[in-house]
């Protein structure tokens, strides 16, 4: 069977020469119609030729090429525009989701597809969920149309991914359930309101467990707190951060479940925490 990328290799080999070949991504992120390459500097001159044959094969109007991952607190795409289309806003469908965004300006990870669609079933009608960091609504909009939970207050610090927030949740009809907040969640905390707070975030989220627990009524309910750790940390450190903060609630922690959500580096992984704070 001939895959893709069999296909891609095949176009440019008559292109490139043969020790640059064997240097073309065999991944890519494919974003609605948009794709994102990680194109190494010997491939520099070609660019725009590689661009080119990944676009027809792959069916994308756009070639970005990555060349410095994700920056910041707001979480920023470093990209380059190299091939197509300048319009680089898309609607990328996942679960029957449709997300808007332009991943020029806004990252978004097909690595945590597993954890979107896990996530969208886990609340209940009865419910109030938060959800501390909720980019464009990866896990808000989810959790919206499928458990339809009685209400999510969405945070959100970083103005186009929020500006992408307000839209998909009329895209997806959940207006009546989804209530969109501007600003740093720490300094807009509602108190006392949730059932289930979704950390969806990595890079000092222990940070932020504080504000969680606040959320929480009566400093009660569950946490699903993302970060970064090497293997060897699992579970005790992020058990430790939990139980360091849920004590000063007069709390415990129970774990009930983690999962490892993709890999980060080498003995490095992104996990999640399913946690009761009681």
């Amino acid at each position: 069977m001939i895959t893709p990328f069999d296909k891609i290799k095949s176009n440019l080999g008559e292109i490139l020469p043969k020790d640059l070949l064997d240097r073309i991504p065999r991944k890519w992120e494919k974003i609605g119609d948009v794709l994102i390459l990680k194109l190494s500097r010997e491939l520099k001159n070609y660019e725009k030729d590689i661009a080119r044959v990944y676009a027809n094969v792959l069916s994308c109007k756009t070639v970005l090429n990555d060349i410095g991952g994700i920056r910041g607190v707001e979480r920023i795409p470093v990209v380059e525009y190299i091939y197509g289309s300048k319009d680089t806003e898309t609607i990328h469908i996942e679960n029957g989701i449709r997300f808007m965004l332009d991943p020029m300006r806004i990252m978004f990870s097909s690595g945590n597809i597993d954890e979107r669609i896990r996530i969208s079933t886990i609340s209940n009608p009865k419910e109030v969920v938060v959800d501390l960091f909720a980019g464009i609504g990866y896990f808000t909009i989810p959790i919206a149309v499928y458990s339809k939970p009685k209400k999510i207050y969405a945070y959100e610090i970083n103005p186009i991914a929020y500006n992408y927030l307000c839209k998909n949740i009329v895209l997806n009809h959940v207006t009546d359930i989804v209530k969109p907040i501007l600003g740093d969640n720490r300094e807009k905390t509602i108190e006392d309101i949730a059932d289930r707070v979704i950390m969806g975030y990595f890079g000092d989220t222990y940070k932020f467990i504080s504000t969680a627990i606040k959320c929480l009524r009566n400093h009660k309910g569950f946490i699903h707190y993302h970060d970064v750790f090497p293997e060897e940390d699992i579970p005790d450190k992020p058990l430790y951060y939990l139980t360091e903060q849920a004590e000063i609630f007069n709390r415990k922690v129970e774990m009930i479940r983690y999962r490892k959500v993709k890999s980060y580096a080498p003995g490095i992984n992104h996990y999640v925490f399913d946690v009761k704070i009681w």
